[in-house]
């Protein structure tokens, strides 16, 4: 799939543009809005909002401190293994040490994740702190026509790009997911 960005400063504009893509076949889960006026946000409940969990890289830090709390404790291992201490001391130190350390860099580089901008919005940062709001959709190739038409039709929406987008599992499953909760009791 592919993500389309658009940026727009009428929320309205963007709730119907969100229930004309809809009515066109497209689902909630391939259209997202990332906005910093939480009230407008508020008041337009339609607009499918990316949480504000993903607008940080929470994610993508974390999993660069797993990788180098992996790398630091494989390091550990080795030293103690090359100096001989493991078989001075024994093994439960050194793997109790790595496990420690494996978990220390994982949490602090969340940490830091949380209060980063997410790395796929950081180029839309100043038109998102001017008071603009960034519209996302994720479409395959026999939807991108009805995304151009349905945003010809917006002259307030500007085209900001292109990225890759949601893995069609992950719409698949969020879809799914929706029903399940408008069916259940």
């Amino acid at each position: 799939m592919k993500r389309h960005f658009y940026l727009s400063a009428d929320l309205n504009d963007l709730e119907l543009i969100e229930e004309q893509l809809e009515a066109e076949g497209l689902s909630t889960p391939q259209i997202h809005v990332i906005s910093r006026d939480e009230a407008g946000l508020d008041h337009h409940q339609k607009l499918n909002q990316v949480h504000q969990w993903f607008q940080t890289d929470v994610v993508h830090s974390t999993l660069k401190g797993a990788l180098i709390g992996m790398l630091a404790a494989t390091v550990l291992i080795i030293v103690a293994i090359w100096a001989g201490l493991t078989t001075v001391i024994g093994w439960p130190p050194f793997v109790f040490l790595s496990i420690i350390l494996l978990g220390f860099c994982t949490w602090e580089a969340g940490f830091i994740g949380t209060q980063l901008p997410n790395r796929h919005f950081k180029r839309f940062q100043k038109a998102l702190e001017s008071g603009k709001h960034l519209l996302m959709v994720d479409v395959n190739k026999g939807e991108e026509a009805i995304l151009r038409r349905v945003a010809a039709a917006h002259p307030k929406l500007h085209h900001a790009g292109e990225g890759g987008g949601a893995p069609r599992w992950t719409i698949f499953g969020q879809k799914k997911a929706r029903e399940f909760v408008e069916w259940a009791p």
